[in-house]
């Protein structure tokens, strides 16, 4: 079952995003908060109706819960992938490591635990859709100039190399899969190593928005990114903390 899109009256060419979610009361309310921003939704109340919708009618963006009857949201992302590019966020009443771990590993855009505040999601969606453009228009150039030269260069610091035009990252030769906010976060750290950013600055860059993310929010994203890059290197120790100030990227 699913509801047709809905527009903000007067809007001009809304990004449209697919809620899936057995929960109607969280389809209802994240679908009005998208609205007041100017997004079209389309909602779907179980995975196996949301896989066949998103691929015959693709949105901008889906935003799924896990935990769903007839199939749940891993299920759901591993069909898209077969098929679709499509960004997902995953959304979960599990704050479990594993299942943020399989999410991406399948091709998860980016994974926010519920209870969730809507303005910090709209902000991850907001930014999603931005390097999907991106993307998008990078590749379109490659194709039509046939130039490599053409596409943002990919970023080295020492072990560090990351692809923003490909989205990954990697550290020597092992691979680190991050979402977007943490993406973004480690780029402004890496393009100016050894200069120390606060979390203001940290924030500006992760969600560009005029959000409100605590600097416990912050706090968390680097710890998680840490905590990423010690699954491949048990001594990475290139994000360092300046205590009261903020952080910064070692490239030795």
């Amino acid at each position: 079952m699913s509801q047709q899109p809905q527009v903000r009256e007067g809007a001009s060419d809304p990004r449209v995003i697919a809620l899936v979610d057995d929960d109607r009361n969280i389809l209802t309310t994240v679908s009005i908060a998208l609205q007041a921003e100017g997004f079209a939704t389309r909602l779907y109340y179980d995975g196996a109706a949301a896989l066949k919708a998103l691929l015959e009618n693709p949105p901008d963006l889906a935003v799924c819960d896990i935990k769903m009857p007839r199939m749940d949201g891993h299920e759901l992302l591993r069909r898209l992938r077969e098929k679709s590019h499509l960004p997902v966020i995953f959304l979960t009443s599990k704050d479990d490591e594993a299942d943020e771990a399989l999410g991406l590993a399948l091709g998860a855009d980016d994974y926010i635990a519920k209870p969730f505040s809507q303005r910090l999601l709209i902000a991850r969606i907001r930014a999603i859709l931005r390097r999907s453009e991106l993307a998008r228009r990078d590749a379109a150039l490659d194709e039509a100039t046939a130039d490599a030269a053409s596409l943002p260069e990919a970023i080295r610091r020492g072990r560090l190399t990351m692809d923003p035009a490909r989205h990954t990252v990697m550290w020597d030769h092992g691979a680190v899969s991050l979402t977007v906010t943490e993406f973004l976060i480690l780029e402004a750290l890496a393009l100016r190593p050894g200069v120390v950013k606060t979390r203001n600055q940290l924030m500006d860059a992760a969600y560009h928005d005029d959000v409100f993310v605590d600097d416990r929010t912050i706090d968390s994203h680097i710890k998680r990114l840490r905590r990423k890059f010690r699954a491949v290197d048990p001594e990475f120790a290139a994000i360092e903390t300046l205590y009261g100030a903020g952080y910064s990227f070692a490239d030795t």
